[in-house]
């Protein structure tokens, strides 16, 4: 899943790709470098997220962009928003899927729209609100709180008349933990099989790889590169990368040692 951020401020690429001429061009190369799915997003989640974008603002940001890039590519989009008002937009622009880092907790019309849709859905753990996600203290076993947050969330999206087939998980690696506990949640990534879904990783240059290597964030591609690795080995299925043609590169190494075959 490679990244696009339609945005002026997210943590690594905002502002690069905000007008939808370098966005739409951005989402054509991510594709040509093996992306499989394309994430455009139209609000930053990085700390501080102090103020919720309008959902206003939040289409118009995205919307031209997913309806250039749907006529160009051949593989789906995903919306990244956790409001049902901008995913009923964006569907109906051509995204067939919604990433939502709420877990369908922040909006509560969220579910009944992508059922609606017949949208797929990444549902991510997070922990607190959008506004205070990313200043709350260590959580006491952070991989069973993560699993049983999961579990509900899957009930509600099955209430809401979401099939399995259309719903992947995401640990939320960074959303609402510490860095200490990012690091558990992907030692024990094997811990979400439980869940019997596909299970979505992203750790593209995030904080806790800065942490470890003491290193800002536009050089944290080979720490990026490394935590994937470890991601797929323990039972990732999709990585959500900003560097999708390094990435690919390594996950052909992994899935052929794996795999035991050229």
């Amino acid at each position: 899943m490679g990244v696009l951020n339609v945005t002026p401020d997210s943590f690594f690429d905002g502002g690069h790709y905000f007008k939808p001429e370098q966005a739409i061009d951005r989402g054509i190369r991510l594709e040509d470098e093996g992306a499989d799915i394309l994430d455009i997003g139209g609000e930053s989640t990085r700390p501080p997220h102090v103020v919720e974008l309008p959902f206003e603002e939040e289409t118009r940001r995205i919307l031209p962009v997913i309806e250039g890039l749907r006529k160009r590519l051949r593989i789906p989009i995903s919306v990244d928003t956790y409001k049902a008002a901008v995913a009923r937009r964006a569907i109906a622009a051509g995204a067939e899927m919604v990433n939502d880092v709420g877990g369908l907790r922040f909006d509560g019309n969220l579910a009944s729209v992508v059922a609606e849709t017949k949208a797929a859905v990444v549902i991510v753990h997070s922990r607190g609100s959008p506004t205070t996600m990313h200043g709350l203290p260590p959580s006491s076993g952070i991989v069973r709180l993560v699993v049983s947050g999961l579990r509900a969330r899957i009930r509600k999206a099955r209430k809401a008349g979401i099939p399995l087939s259309r719903i992947v998980i995401d640990p939320g690696i960074g959303f609402g933990k510490q860095p200490h506990e990012s690091l558990k949640l992907l030692h024990n990534l094997n811990s979400l099989r439980q869940l019997k879904l596909p299970i979505l990783v992203g750790v593209s240059r995030k904080s806790f790889l800065g942490q470890i290597l003491r290193q800002p964030v536009e050089s944290r591609l080979i720490g990026s590169l490394a935590a994937a690795s470890v991601a797929v080995v323990e039972g990732a299925h999709i990585l959500r990368v900003h560097d999708v043609k390094e990435t690919v590169q390594v996950l052909k190494i992994c899935d052929a040692i794996l795999r035991g075959n050229v």
